[in-house]
């Protein structure tokens, strides 16, 4: 398997989970303890309260609570009188993060401090740390492993590296031995999780961050961010930038500065956290702050912390149909809503960005799905979608004149991780066509009529689903006109 390269890493201000890299590069056990000192373990309850005091918050997407996670596995161990497993989750199969990885092949220690800290606290039998199949990072992990004495048990699960396989728990089927795939009901880790034991699974980054306040403590910690989200935050900055990085900063800088470090150009809009993330427009990403209350305040969301901009050329619409077909494709099938209602979705879509649909249609293809999910990936996936259809209103209207907006899709600047498999798109030899409309009569939700008669077509890629229809069209055609041609 080729291995993809690591973007840069950079920072702005004071560097904490990125500290020393720039003089090691990659920190082992020495240099790591030399940049960060050492840290000793902690009890339940002081622990707790460090969490608590740092408002840490899962890095993964979600959010949610570490010191709740923490006291609901102390609670489910006592109550059923069972040990605790610690999981690192650094699979990171969003196509468009990187800073997992980064942690995963450059300070490997800071994260491995963290889930130490939290095996103790438990008093855990076992630490598992789940990283993706596409190589990156294992080596250096396993490298770590060697380096330092593990305080319990600890190993490393290998897992396809595939947008839902990071999914809290498709990540416990596959650590028990099961399909990497979200079970079909919704349950608590901490209650029955890796081995049916109590289980605290949070994010590499989450863990990296727990080792930092321990080490320094609430105050000193909060120094950097805000007063309700204390400390740095990691970004992966790629699209359009054209110096796409992992970039670290204090909760509270200004997205500009960021875009401004990564060189990004001037285009239609910003996505923010991820493919189960929000867009801004550019105007709302010039007074947006990084944290999750400023990125809210926009519209937008911090998510798995990712900031995709795209360039002036790009079709953000034509992207974000693509999009939400890779994400129709990674549906587990463990419920209606992801085995029937993300296709729908993903059509609904389709034929609003191809002008034969108005936007009600994407709307109540979402409607069928949010809230329903055995899992987060539908309310994302629409989330996602429904976030692009009010942010480039104006080019849906374009759009919907059956002339697109002229710009491209899967330009230089992109979104990354969604390719669109052997695209073709229908063309049309004018000096063929007598504007019999056949061809619309075929498929009708690709290729309309237009005021005098003759077939119009957008020029995106015909959706996999109407592949077929777009054959029949073009051999149907009795002026050998139209044809479906690789993009």
């Amino acid at each position: 398997m080729t291995r993809p390269s690591l973007p840069p890493v950079a920072c702005v201000g004071e560097p904490r989970l990125t500290a020393g890299f720039a003089e090691f590069g990659r920190l082992d056990l020495t240099a790591h303890e030399e940049v960060h000192g050492p840290v000793g373990p902690m009890e339940p309850a002081a622990l707790l309260r460090l969490a608590e005091d740092v408002q840490l918050r899962g890095r993964g997407g979600a959010g949610f609570p570490f010191a709740r996670k923490l006291r609901a596995v102390l609670e489910s161990c006592g109550r059923r009188d069972l040990p605790a497993v610690v999981v690192v989750n650094a699979t990171e199969g969003e196509p468009a993060s990187w800073k997992d990885k980064v942690l995963l092949t450059r300070a490997p220690h800071l994260l491995l401090d963290g889930a130490a800290l939290a095996a103790y606290a438990l008093d855990a039998d076992e630490i598992v740390v789940a990283v993706a199949d596409d190589g990156v990072g294992r080596d250096s992990l396993t490298r770590a492993l060697r380096e330092r004495p593990a305080p319990v048990p600890t190993s490393v699960v290998t897992v396809p590296h595939r947008f839902i396989s990071g999914e809290g728990g498709a990540l416990v089927n596959g650590i028990n031995g099961l399909p990497h795939i979200p079970p079909g009901t919704k349950r608590r880790s901490s209650d029955s999780g890796v081995a049916g034991l109590p289980t605290l699974l949070s994010n590499a980054e989450t863990y990296a961050q727990l080792a930092v306040a321990a080490r320094l403590g609430p105050y000193e910690y909060a120094a950097l961010g805000t007063d309700d989200e204390p400390g740095t935050v990691l970004l992966t900055v790629t699209g359009a930038a054209k110096r796409p990085a992992v970039v670290e900063c204090a909760a509270g800088t200004a997205l500009r500065d960021i875009l401004d470090l990564c060189e990004v150009p001037a285009g239609p809009g910003v996505l923010t956290g991820g493919y189960h993330g929000r867009w801004i427009t550019r105007e709302a990403a010039e007074r947006a702050e990084i944290s999750r209350a400023g990125l809210a305040a926009v519209g937008g969301t911090l998510g798995a912390g990712i900031v995709v901009p795209l360039g002036a050329d790009t079709c953000p619409l034509g992207e974000t149909a693509q999009v939400v077909r890779y994400l129709a494709g990674e549906s587990a099938g463990q419920c209606g809503p992801c085995r029937m209602g993300l296709p729908d979705l993903a059509r609904a879509v389709d034929l609003a960005v191809a002008g034969s649909a108005p936007v009600e249609v994407v709307r109540a293809a979402a409607g069928e799905v949010k809230g329903r999910g055995a899992c987060g990936h539908p309310d994302g996936t629409a989330r996602f979608a429904l976030s692009a259809m009010e942010v480039f209103a104006e080019d849906l209207r374009l759009h919907t004149t059956g002339e697109g907006c002229g710009r491209r899709v899967r330009g230089s600047a992109g979104l990354p991780g969604a390719p669109e498999e052997n695209p073709q798109r229908l063309t049309l030899d004018w000096s063929r066509c007598d504007g019999h409309g056949l061809c619309a009569h075929v498929v009708p939700d690709f290729i309309r009529l237009d005021a005098n008669g003759y077939p119009a077509f957008p020029p995106t890629p015909v959706p996999t689903w109407l592949r077929e229809g777009a054959r029949r069209a073009v051999r149907t055609c009795p002026g050998l006109a139209l044809r479906l041609t690789p993009l």
